[in-house]
């Protein structure tokens, strides 16, 4: 035995303070050592974990994105034209959000469809439930990431991608192959993490899990709140399934939870799609409402037949339920963990086509739910700023974005059609207070105009600073011209109305009945100028023909020449006085300006100038 009197006494039996300090304190540095290693290691382990699950959803961001930058128009015309009932609803939500690894931007397209009367809210929930079943291939891309080493495939995918992102015509194609490579990188990486971490050999981790009765029907209503809310809080169901997997691969997780976990991720995703949409229109909610029951609906009837329909999975992946860590060796208990990732996608593609195959047959009677829930409000349209197409909460590409800007500025376009037709009212109204109150209004439609058009603007600026194609650039500088132009038509309106509220006002002479006929064929030439422009702002630019309001026109620039030209001798005739001759011809000015306006609207949107000789 060694002794270490000598090192602590010297020869009188004192101790010997210095002798205990130079041999203790290597022994403290060296497990100081340990200790800071071991507290780096934990730390630079989280860190690569947080980056991976980053590194996942920005892939999985960029890959969306750049689809549907490829093929946005397509996919927008396909959801148009393939959703004439409810079965082809269906589908076509599947097909497109497989296509786009998306279901968000499936959703925000539907809903816009919805708004814009293209898609009747039944038609968007079938789109909306086939959106459920394409999404889950994004679980299987991730099974397949965690059944085997992919990481040595990206690079390949990273150098191709950065050679067609410097080839202008084909930097789309590159975005999407870095959006793949990074997306299995990080799946890589998290597959790689998971190892290192040796979960399944922490047995403070497995007792953890092992506090939890698998048997109890309390354990899965807790993973599956667990599951929402961490949904939630990290708003992206990719991450948490990536975080279920590694659980279950390591096998610390058992089945049963892990698949509550999948459950409350269903719930967690639609909570957060039900919150953007708070500041939304009426129909964005209600078909945020029906996504959120949909999902319910599902996770409550599966929970009576939790374990049968668990069971029933796992008999078609081939996965042993009731193998324990005690009862086979270590290597084969990890072999069949290891099939828990095909566990979970079979799950949510079983799960999310089983409630579809229930739900699809009560479209109509969800339909008729939410629209009980969310009743449409009842707003004075003048006091009412907001925009209805534009909206801050939901996450959308610059393309999508694009698609809502046109809808608000055919909003926008009708509203100024709206207006013209007030100030056409407020030309023969005789009443002193019908009159106020019409020019009232007048006025307050001249205020949503300019608000209108800011709003409209900044949405489109900040929209113009991501990576778009220069299709979408050109629609982008054509919808700032549109704008400027509607809202110059909100001025004329409202000069317009300001000389017919003089005139009422004034102590001039009033027009005659020539004036009156004279005016109001002109604003009947105006108003169907402006008929013309808003069947082009709601259709499709193809099916116009510009021809027509170029030749609208020159009928209303026609018409405008003979006028002034007979208010001139009308005036030398002393038919009447000079003062009335100038408050007609300004109103006839501003109709033939107004007209001006909206040719310039129409060459805006179809991208034509009218040939002058």
């Amino acid at each position: 035995m060694i002794s270490f009197a000598p090192l602590l006494f010297n020869g009188k039996g004192a101790i010997c303070l210095d002798r205990i300090l130079a041999n203790v304190a290597p022994i403290i540095y060296l497990c100081t050592q340990y200790l800071l290693l071991f507290h780096f290691m934990s730390i630079w382990i989280l860190f690569k974990l947080l980056g991976s699950l980053a590194l996942l959803m920005f892939g999985m961001k960029s890959m969306s994105e750049a689809l549907q930058k490829m093929a946005g128009p397509q996919l927008r015309h396909v959801l148009a034209a393939m959703t004439t009932n409810r079965f082809t609803g269906l589908l076509t939500g599947m097909l497109v959000t497989a296509s786009v690894q998306s279901s968000t931007a499936t959703t925000v397209m539907t809903v816009s469809f919805v708004n814009a009367g293209l898609l009747t809210l039944a038609q968007a929930i079938s789109v909306i439930m086939g959106a459920n079943i394409g999404t889950t291939l994004t679980a299987w891309i991730m099974s397949a990431g965690f059944s085997f080493n992919i990481t040595d495939f990206v690079y390949p995918a990273f150098f191709l991608g950065i050679i067609l992102i410097y080839m202008k015509r084909r930097r789309f194609i590159g975005d999407f192959l870095f959006g793949i490579a990074f997306m299995f990188l990080g799946l890589g990486t998290l597959r790689q993490t998971g190892i290192d971490m040796h979960l399944g050999e922490q047995q403070a981790v497995l007792d953890f899990f092992a506090s939890f009765d698998p048997n109890a029907f309390s354990t899965t209503i807790l993973f599956l709140f667990l599951g929402g809310i961490l949904t939630f809080c990290v708003q992206s169901s990719a991450a948490v399934m990536a975080i279920t997997m590694i659980l279950c691969s390591s096998g610390v997780l058992p089945i049963y939870q892990g698949i509550a976990l999948v459950m409350g991720e269903n719930i967690g995703t639609t909570v957060t799609s039900n919150l953007a949409a708070l500041s939304a229109n009426t129909q964005a909610r209600r078909a945020a409402l029906a996504h959120m029951f949909f999902n319910v609906f599902g996770v409550v009837w599966i929970l009576f037949v939790f374990r049968p329909f668990v069971d029933m999975v796992c008999g078609f992946v081939g996965y042993d339920t009731d193998m324990s860590i005690d009862a086979v060796s270590h290597d084969v208990f990890l072999a069949n963990a290891a099939k828990l990732s095909f566990v979970l996608a079979a799950f949510h593609t079983c799960f999310n086509v089983a409630n579809t195959f229930i739900l699809i047959w009560f479209i109509p009677q969800i339909e008729r739910l939410v629209c009980w829930i969310i009743k449409v409000k009842k707003v004075d349209e003048e006091e009412d700023f907001r925009l209805h197409f534009i909206t801050a909460g939901f996450m959308k590409t610059p393309e999508l974005s694009v698609l809502e800007a046109q809808k608000e500025i055919q909003a926008f376009s009708d509203r100024m059609q709206r207006m013209f037709n007030m100030v056409s009212d407020l030309l023969t109204e005789k009443n002193e207070e019908k009159f106020t109150q019409l020019y009232s209004r007048i006025e307050k439609y001249e205020g949503i105009s300019d608000n209108m058009e800011i709003e409209i603007a900044k949405y489109l600026e900040s929209v113009s600073d991501a990576h778009l194609s220069d299709d979408t650039k050109a629609k982008i500088r054509a919808m700032l011209r549109e704008i400027s132009e509607l809202e110059s038509i909100g001025d004329a309106c409202y000069n317009m109305a300001r000389t017919i509220n003089r005139k009422f006002h004034g102590k001039q002479d009033h027009f005659n009945e020539k004036h009156y006929e004279h005016i109001h064929h002109m604003m009947s030439l105006t108003d169907e100028a402006l008929t013309q422009m808003n069947e082009l702002m709601a259709g499709r630019k193809s099916d116009f023909d510009v021809n027509r309001t170029f030749n609208k026109e020159n009928e209303i620039n026609n018409y405008r020449d003979i006028l002034k030209s007979q208010n001139i001798l009308d005036i030398e005739n002393n038919e009447y006085t000079y003062s009335v001759g100038t408050v007609y011809m300004d109103i006839i000015n501003e109709c033939e300006k107004l007209g001006d306006y909206v040719v310039n609207v129409v060459e805006a949107r179809t991208n034509t100038r009218e040939k002058k000789d």
